[in-house]
């Protein structure tokens, strides 16, 4: 059935599925801040001074799948699928990959509202 937020102390997914986020990742030793904030159908993030808007679709609680509205290449132009894997306070880990390929990559989101 569901394979997410399995043997967690705390899985709130639906608590994440709106509001404002931050993403901090490092690339090449440099930390890297995306600010988003998500509604039930679209998701506003701003990169390195750079805003894009995507659709939202969810799938279940735990898995929704975002779509740039105005790709500027053709890699922008693949949807990504994303799965909330666990929560913890304001945060949770989530797993994501481009739609169709199984290669997949971890990170942390953090809540700001």
């Amino acid at each position: 059935m569901l394979t997410s937020c399995q043997k967690q102390l705390e899985c709130n997914p639906k608590n994440f599925k709106t509001g404002k986020f931050e993403f901090i990742q490092e690339t090449k030793g440099k930390k890297e801040i995306t600010l988003f904030e998500r509604t039930d159908k679209l998701q506003i993030e701003t990169y390195n001074g750079r805003t894009d808007t995507a659709s939202v679709r969810w799938v279940n609680d735990y898995e929704f799948i975002i779509q740039k509205l105005h790709p500027r290449n053709m890699a922008e132009r693949k949807a990504i699928s994303m799965r909330i894997v666990s929560t913890k306070g304001k945060t949770y880990t989530f797993e994501y990959s481009f739609v169709g390929e199984s290669k997949k990559q971890t990170g942390t989101v953090t809540k700001t509202n």
